[in-house]
């Protein structure tokens, strides 16, 4: 699996268009989705250390904030050590964080991004514009940075004074602000790779220790973003999602982050836990191969997706936690095309399609999986099954991860992905779905479809824009290789104690500054 793609399934890099003209003249954060836990008149309460557990491998570690942070827990650790220019917000796709605005020129290909008043680095050193873009370059020059910043060129990457930051895209493109939400964490300028595990960030939380992939922040009295509520956070890495409801349940930590559905149906009798559902949080989706092979006729793939029981798939792969999808990816977004009528089970319509386009139903087609994440490999057993009642038959494949990532995705002709990267229909379109896009996962082409996205990346009124958006989706849900057909659930276990959890999927899990803790 590339560097790319395993940072991408779970950090919520979404970048999508809604919020784009209030982002131009934005001023201070975004209010983020938080659990509305507190009790009747609780005011949030200064002290106390958070515990929570995340999910790694030892052997995966990483202190550097722009290489592949494969761990969850490692990924957490930075995240608060060290800001990003921008970060999901709760009522649009990107909000101000390092960068407290930023303005496009009329042509949408050069973007000026203004640093935060008072933002410093945890040694008391200004943080500059000089730092921002030092940090930009290191991250552009990584192996997977020309996918992190598409577009962005190092050179392209300028300092315009101390506190104005300079982006010239290749092409015009009105999302260039939410590039800037995934991974790119300012270091100060020169830091050397020898320094990186103990460099000061510019986060709500300092680094106190780290030891194989455990660690102990501090708060940040100075951080420019407002009030830490929490003296500080102890992260402990734990290998299975279990053990880390194991260990929520036994008391030994606060937060169990990302446990699944199974996790958090066992909890459910707790009632001194807290379940959080972060809707929109996993895509799951079965693609079906488009450029050739058995799936190269639209008509199979419409016979596919209408063989699908969404309802059971929800309630037996995610044990209820998740919601019904309709084949287009991106569900959290606010552009998303919640008027595109719901597409549902007809096994007599699918049938009839396989025979309008002569399908082979002699013959038994492989479906592989990998076992990767709770659900994947269910999900694609529980397809099969209901397949068979529309005379398709496939035989479901498990494959280890690494063959999976290295044979069978991008290449496979009917398989299983997954993507934790949920709020954003223009991220995936640009990723996975445009002629060009490095992660094809369909090897989908479609001109219509290049033309809408093109059309709308250039273009600066908000309605003109959301008309094109809609039409993307139209051509999605109409002829993409994707069957998405639910959407999971993130699901987090914490104590009683435990106020004010971000309630956002992928990336936004881990904004945990304006968390604290009841007595």
């Amino acid at each position: 699996m590339g560097v790319t793609r395993r940072q991408l399934l779970w950090a919520g890099a979404g970048i999508g268009v809604a919020g784009f003209l209030a982002a131009c003249s934005s001023g201070g954060s975004d209010p983020k989705g938080t659990a509305s836990a507190n009790g009747a008149g609780e005011q949030p309460r200064q002290g106390g250390t958070l515990r929570v557990g995340a999910l790694g491998k030892a052997a995966s570690v990483t202190r550097d904030p722009h290489g592949t942070q494969a761990n969850e827990s490692d990924y957490l650790i930075i995240s608060l050590v060290y800001d990003t220019l921008a970060i999901p917000g709760a009522t649009s796709n990107t909000a101000p964080r390092l960068a407290a605005s930023w303005k496009p020129s009329d042509d949408l290909k050069t973007w000026r991004f203004t640093l935060a008043d008072g933002a410093t680095f945890h040694d008391g050193t200004p943080v500059t514009s000089e730092d921002v873009v030092w940090s930009l370059k290191r991250l552009r020059n990584t192996p997977s940075g020309s996918a992190r910043l598409p577009g962005i060129r190092p050179e392209s990457i300028k300092a315009e004074d101390a506190r104005t930051v300079v982006l010239e895209s290749d092409y015009p493109n009105a999302d260039l602000p939410l590039l800037t939400r995934l991974t790119t964490f300012v270091l100060k300028k020169d830091t050397p790779d020898s320094a990186l595990a103990t460099a000061p960030g510019t986060g709500p939380f300092k680094l106190d220790w780290y030891r194989d992939g455990n660690a102990r922040l501090v708060r940040n009295d100075h951080w420019y973003g407002g009030k830490v509520f929490l003296d500080a956070i102890e992260v402990k890495i734990f290998e299975s999602p279990q053990a880390v409801a194991n260990a929520l349940l036994a008391g030994q930590i606060d937060l169990a982050s990302n446990v699944g559905a199974v996790a958090g149906r066992t909890a459910e009798a707790r009632k001194d836990v807290q379940i959080l559902r972060r809707p929109n949080d996993m895509a799951m989706p079965i693609v079906m191969r488009t450029a050739d092979g058995p799936f190269a006729d639209p008509k199979v793939r419409e016979a596919l997706r209408l063989v699908a029981d969404r309802d059971a798939m929800v309630k037996q792969v995610l044990s209820g936690y998740g919601t019904v999808a309709n084949d287009i990816l991106g569900t959290g977004d606010p552009a998303f095309a919640k008027d595109i009528p719901q597409r549902g089970r007809d096994i007599a319509k699918a049938k009839q399609l396989l025979a309008e386009a002569n399908f082979d139903t002699s013959k038994t087609y492989d479906l592989l999986t990998t076992e990767d994440i709770a659900g994947l490999a269910e999900s694609a057993t529980l397809f099969a099954t209901q397949a068979r009642e529309a005379g398709v038959k496939i035989n479901v494949v498990k494959q280890d991860s690494k063959a999976f990532w290295d044979s069978t995705w991008q290449k496979g002709t009917l398989y299983t992905t997954y993507w934790g990267t949920n709020d954003s229909v223009v991220f995936f379109a640009s990723k996975t779905m445009l002629s060009d896009a490095g992660q094809n996962e369909a090897g989908w082409k479609n001109a219509a479809f290049d033309e809408a996205y093109r059309t709308a990346m250039g273009t600066k009124d908000a309605a003109e824009r959301g008309t094109l958006l809609h039409k993307l989706q139209e051509i999605e849900y109409a002829e993409s290789g994707y069957l998405l057909w639910g959407m999971a659930d993130g699901i987090d276990l914490a104590g009683k104690s435990v106020r004010d959890l971000p309630r956002l999927p992928g990336y936004g899990r881990v904004q945990l500054e304006k968390t604290w803790l009841a007595r």
